[in-house]
C-alpha cells in the first residue's frame, strides 16, 4: 500500500481486507482501485473481489501464496501492443493462464479543475493509446505506474494544472472533475487481459478453444521456419507469434505464441510434438475457452 498515493489507501485496505475474508472470490489485478483491470474484473464476475497490487509480479505473488483464488492480467492492446510480458512472468511461476477476456478501453481526462492542464499522469500505454490527442492539445504527458493511480497521485498532488488520463471511475473514487473524454486515439480500443490460475481446471476446455506456450528455437539456420511447419501441414491456426530475447545474449529467441485449439486436439497435439522436436524447450502456459472467435469466415 506504501507505492499508492495517499488518497487511494483507504480504498486499498478496504478491498485487501475484502479478498483477505473471501480469498475464494478474490482477483489480483495489478493497478491501484479504479484501473481498467478492476473494471475488467468486475465485468468478468461481478461478485468477484478485486484485490490491487501495485505490480504485476505483486499479483502473481498473491495468487502463488494463495491470498486469491484468480488473477487478471492485460497483456496486449489493439492500439499498443504488449501490456505485460507475461511470456517472462509465466513460464516459470507455475501458474497456468484458465481464461481470456477482451474489453473495450475509454479515457477520460480529470483533474482538479480550475486550470488549463498541460501535463497529464498515467500508464505508459494508456499515454500511447492517447498519443495523438494529447500531441494536438500540446499537452505533456508524465509516466506512472498505472492509470488509477495516476489520478490518486494528481488528487494529491493538488495542482489544478495536471491531470490524469484513467477511466471515468477513477475520477468517482478519487474526487476528481472530468475535464475531458473519448481521448483513445480509436473507437475500437480494445485490450486482451488473461485470467490465470494456481492449476489448469480440471474439466475439458469448452470449444472453441485457445492453447498459449512459449518456446525456444535452436540457434541454426530455417530454425523457426522448420519450427513452425508443423502448424500449417496440420491446418492448426496461429492467431498470435511474438518474439523477445531474454537476457544480454542476443544469440537465442524466444517466442509467445497463441493457437486455435487443445493439446487434446489430433492436429493440435501432432503440430506440438513436431514443435518439441525442432526447438530447445516448449511451455504450454494453458488452454481456455475463446472469448472472442478468432476464426473468420
Amino acid at each position: 500500500m506504501e507505492s499508492y498515493p495517499a488518497p487511494a489507501h483507504a480504498l486499498v485496505a478496504a478491498m485487501s481486507d475484502a479478498a483477505a475474508a473471501a480469498p475464494a472470490r478474490a482477483v489480483a489485478i495489478q493497478g491501484a482501485p479504479g484501473c481498467n483491470s478492476h473494471i475488467a474484473a468486475l465485468e468478468v464476475d461481478p461478485d468477484a473481489l478485486p484485490l490491487p497490487c501495485f505490480s504485476f509480479e505483486d499479483a502473481l505473488d498473491a495468487l502463488r501464496d494463495g491470498r486469491v483464488d484468480r488473477a487478471l492480467i492485460p497483456i496486449e492492446n489493439s492500439l499498443h501492443g504488449r501490456v505485460a510480458d507475461i511470456h517472462v512472468l509465466l513460464p516459470e511461476s507455475g501458474l497456468a493462464i484458465v481464461g481470456e477476456h477482451f474489453m473495450t478501453i475509454r479515457y477520460h481526462l480529470m483533474g482538479l479543475g480550475g486550470a488549463e492542464v498541460s501535463e497529464a499522469m498515467s500508464h505508459p500505454q494508456a499515454l500511447g493509446q492517447c498519443r495523438r490527442w494529447l500531441r494536438a492539445r500540446g499537452i505533456k504527458p508524465i509516466t506512472y505506474a498505472d492509470t488509477a493511480g495516476a489520478a490518486a497521485a494528481v488528487k494529491d498532488l493538488g495542482q489544478p494544472h495536471v491531470g490524469a488520463i484513467a477511466p471515468r471511475l477513477a475520477a468517482e473514487l478519487y474526487g476528481l472533475e472530468l475535464l475531458a473524454e473519448g481521448l483513445e486515439d480509436s473507437a475500437d480500443n480494445t485490450t486482451r487481459f488473461v485470467m490465470l490460475a494456481r492449476e489448469a481446471d480440471a474439466a475439458p476446455v469448452a470449444s472453441p478453444s485457445m492453447t498459449s506456450f512459449v518456446f525456444e528455437v535452436r540457434n541454426v539456420p530455417a530454425a523457426l521456419y522448420k519450427a513452425l511447419g508443423g502448424f500449417a501441414t496440420n491446418g492448426v491456426n496461429m492467431t498470435k507469434l511474438e518474439s523477445y530475447q531474454p537476457g544480454a545474449s542476443f544469440a537465442a529467441t524466444q517466442f509467445y505464441s497463441d493457437i486455435e485449439g487443445t493439446p487434446d486436439d489430433p492436429a493440435v497435439a501432432r503440430a506440438l510434438e513436431e514443435l518439441r522436436f525442432h526447438t530447445k524447450w516448449l511451455r504450454v502456459l494453458g488452454t481456455y475457452p475463446q472469448a472472442r472467435p478468432r476464426t473468420v469466415a
